[in-house]
């Protein structure tokens, strides 16, 4: 993937190509069953914390078992918080990547970023090294987080079935309530209050860089 900022290649394109793949390859049914999935979620959209809501502060361990305070970072200035679903998940590997090409570019806006999953700290390790990540990957153990920013959800039966087949989440996230997070993004101020709010329960969707970029420098 090239990253240069000048790229008329977006995430938006990328994810949108690897699903068209996927689709092309998926099982007869399969995407349904998805689909169906995100349909159930969509009432996250409107739950989920905004634009104006102070972010709730937390302490979450970090690939090497390190703690991470937030308010502790917006000493330093804002904040990006970026959950993903998992090192499994392939769009979130492809945003990841998207997010690492530009962290130069939020660090000289003045930024964190921060990534969080319900991911074990040795999964996250994984991850990082994977995706030759130079920020920080929190766990957020049991989507205590992810609750706190009311976008946390329990996949359902039919769901669940799928991914036991594939990746049993119980072995990536050590608990058993086979609860996700919407991945969402949020860019949140020194004083604690959201400035920027991306939150999409159709897990194909995520935050363009270049517009998180642009927030901040609007800061």
């Amino acid at each position: 993937m090239n990253t240069q900022l000048t790229d008329t290649v977006t995430l938006a394109t990328e994810l949108a190509d690897f699903q068209q793949s996927w689709n092309a390859k998926a099982p007869a049914g399969l995407q349904d069953k998805f689909e169906n999935g995100i349909e159930e979620t969509k009432p996250l959209n409107d739950a989920a914390l905004k634009v104006g809501d102070t972010a709730p502060d937390f302490e979450l361990n970090n690939a090497s078992n390190k703690q991470v305070k937030l308010s502790a970072l917006l000493q330093q200035g804002p904040v990006i918080l970026s959950w993903y679903r998992g090192g499994w998940c392939p769009y979130c590997n492809i945003q990841l990547r998207y997010l690492q090409s530009y962290l130069s570019h939020f660090k000289a806006a003045g930024a964190a970023l921060v990534a969080l999953s319900p991911e074990l700290p040795d999964k996250s390790l994984s991850t990082t090294e994977k995706n030759n990540l130079a920020f920080e990957v929190l766990t957020d153990y049991n989507n205590e987080v992810a609750r706190q920013f009311r976008i946390a959800f329990t996949l359902n039966e039919e769901l669940i079935e799928i991914y036991d087949d594939f990746h049993k989440l119980e072995n990536y996230n050590g608990v058993s309530t086979n609860e996700l997070p919407v991945p969402a993004t949020y860019v949140v101020g020194t004083d604690g209050v959201i400035k920027y709010a991306f939150v999409d329960t159709d897990y194909r969707k995520r935050a363009e860089p270049a517009e998180i970029l642009d927030v901040l420098k609007s800061l």
